[in-house]
């Protein structure tokens, strides 16, 4: 049985019972962290599977497409995140229409008792489910009494006298504090994917790019940045990114572009995970390409010079 499923309904995934959390988990910070080592410690004293249910598209881009708010993890980021921490399985439900109507009483029934015959069940703070955030923890102790599973919520995770949150993740971001970013998350922020083919205008321009996808999802950044690529060599690989929609060339969708330093060699169709350091600078429109190049140039000194500065400072850490 495959430990990834996407719908509401079906036959059971776990006949014998299940500890389930529930969220977003946009970011995977602190405080999802906490859900998820609840669920999971639960589960294994229980000898029952720890489920993780979470949604795609979130519920804020379905109800707001056009204002989705940024996204800290892509998908499949989010599952492989999910599944490291100790899930054994992963319910990305695809949150359209028919899952919008659905009440969190209909939402108890179908997906907790039927589809995982949960035993616990645990969420975070202010949890709200099911149409109009009807369903809340009060709903879920008082159907598990009814249904047999018990319901609790795990206390807020505080970080300098603040609760850890995805919104606070994506104002460090926004404000280029990676370091806030990197203490909330627990671990440096970065993104994942696969590497696809772009113009390959870069190339011409004598700064080839490792291009990652957003698949239609608005990214948490914006600009130029120093950055660590891994999962090209033993160590993480020096590079100056770009994120964004390319204005000078009329690029549309947001794309990242990771320029790796002295590296020759095809990445095309291979997973990177590019780590930001510092922010450069704002996306910019250039007059020219021979403007832009200039820039580039510019922008590969300086982040060369504050990889080599980070390096020291790792080393020494």
């Amino acid at each position: 049985m495959s430990r990834l499923f996407r719908d509401v309904e079906g036959g059971p995934r776990c006949p014998h019972g299940s500890v389930v959390c529930i969220g977003a988990f946009d970011g995977l910070h602190l405080g999802h962290q906490a859900l998820v080592r609840r669920t999971v410690a639960r589960a294994r004293e229980s000898g029952l599977p720890a489920v993780a249910l979470s949604f795609e598209p979130l519920p804020r881009e379905f109800f707001a497409p056009a204002d989705p708010p940024p996204r800290l993890l892509l998908p499949r980021a989010k599952v492989d995140g999910l599944f490291a921490h100790g899930i054994d399985q992963v319910g990305l439900l695809r949150f359209d229409g028919a899952l919008s109507s659905l009440t969190a009483e209909e939402f108890v029934r179908t997906v907790l008792q039927q589809r995982l015959s949960a035993r616990e069940v645990w969420v975070g703070p202010e949890f709200r489910f099911g149409k109009g955030r009807a369903g809340d923890i009060a709903l879920l102790r008082r159907m598990g009494a009814e249904l047999g599973f018990i319901a609790d919520e795990i206390a807020p995770v505080q970080l300098d006298g603040e609760r850890v949150s995805s919104t606070r993740i994506r104002a460090a971001l926004r404000a280029g504090d990676f370091a806030a970013a990197t203490r909330l998350l627990g671990r440096p922020y970065a993104i994942g994917g696969r590497v696809v083919r772009g113009k390959q205008l870069g190339r011409e321009l004598g700064f080839p790019t490792a291009n990652l996808r957003f698949a239609g999802k608005t990214p948490a950044l914006s600009g130029i940045y120093a950055t660590w690529v891994h999962g090209v060599g033993e160590r993480p690989w020096p590079s100056v990114s770009s994120l964004g929609t390319r204005p000078t060339v009329a690029g549309v969708e947001p794309l990242l572009e990771a320029h790796l330093f002295d590296f020759d060699g095809d990445l095309y169709g291979r997973r990177i995970r590019v780590e930001f350091v510092a922010k450069l600078r704002d996306e910019l429109k250039f007059p020219d390409l021979p403007s832009l190049t200039e820039q580039m140039h510019r922008d590969a000194a300086a982040a060369r010079a504050i990889l080599s500065q980070d390096q020291q400072q790792r080393a020494f850490a």
